[in-house]
């Protein structure tokens, strides 16, 4: 296996305890190449910072004064980093000890993939099915957000979101993965560039996955490798309304980036009317639920 440097970025806010369990993995993890970690913190309010510079002092720590949201702030990790490869992960995730090192082999062995990711398992090692994704066309969304995914999951018409018409278990060319766990060629970075900073968080990783595919590169989903996503835990759960505009705003974005030049006027109107709906109804349901 090549000795290609990695860089490991991670954006963090107000996530010290899953943060330093994800940090506590990659000590035990085996991946056979030099590596860097690289910790951008965006402001937060707990103890995160202290416990980086007590605990983890190799880490290399870039402290923001303000929320830069994650896009700004993945952004300023890679600026930093010096791997032929970068590894975006989540703070909220557990490395295990085929994780790396599965992804590696699928970089070092097919040149043409430009970003890898894992399979993503919930704390219960159940699958998490937004891992590996399709395109987010207005009949992808809708097939999803309708539940005709749930009811015909093994109809690729109407699984194009999540493709469950795919198993789990299967290597396969994707149009996304998460950017929970993502492995990135630094020559792809050089060629397409950094990621969108207009999303403020979500949908940065899904546009990122569709930059990279218009430029000839490939997207690769490798069950070999598996890592924990726990959930709910710091990060945008710490502002929840901020989260459920930042959501539909990004879905907004990335319709009007990628999809809105191929639909009539109208339709689009539509579109943007339905996903404004959904977001105050989605923070009026919140607000009365806390």
């Amino acid at each position: 296996m090549s000795a290609m440097k990695l860089s490991i970025c991670i954006v963090t806010l107000n996530a010290e305890s899953s943060l330093r369990k994800c940090l506590r993995s990659l000590k035990t993890s085996r991946y056979l190449c030099e590596s860097e970690i690289i910790v951008v913190d965006n402001n937060s309010h707990d103890q995160t910072v202290n416990m980086l510079e007590k605990d983890f002092p190799s880490i290399r720590l870039i402290c923001n004064r303000r929320n830069e949201g994650f896009s700004k702030a993945i952004n300023q990790a890679i600026y930093e980093s010096g791997g032929e490869l970068i590894l975006l992960l989540n703070p909220d995730t557990i490395v295990r000890k085929n994780t790396i090192n599965e992804l590696l082999k699928v970089i070092n062995n097919q040149p043409e993939v430009g970003i890898c990711g894992p399979k993503v398992l919930n704390e219960d090692q159940s699958f998490q099915k937004s891992c590996r994704r399709g395109l987010a066309t207005p009949w992808n969304v809708f097939t999803y957000f309708s539940g005709l995914s749930r009811l015909f999951p093994h109809l690729s018409l109407f699984t194009g979101y999540h493709l469950s018409h795919i198993h789990e278990d299967q290597p396969s060319d994707v149009d996304g993965v998460s950017g929970s766990c993502m492995l990135i060629r630094r020559k792809l970075i050089n060629e397409i560039g950094f990621f969108d900073d207009q999303y403020f968080a979500y949908q940065e990783d899904s546009d990122y996955c569709i930059r990279a595919k218009k430029r000839g590169w490939k997207i690769y989903f490798v069950p070999s490798s598996t890592l924990i996503h726990i959930q709910g835990t710091g990060g945008s759960n710490t502002i929840p309304h901020r989260s459920i505009y930042e959501w539909h705003r990004s879905y907004f974005l990335f319709y009007k980036k990628h999809y809105a030049v191929n639909y009539f006027s109208l339709f689009n109107f539509i579109f943007y009317l339905i996903m404004m709906l959904k977001l105050i109804s989605t923070e009026i349901v919140y607000t009365l639920r806390s």
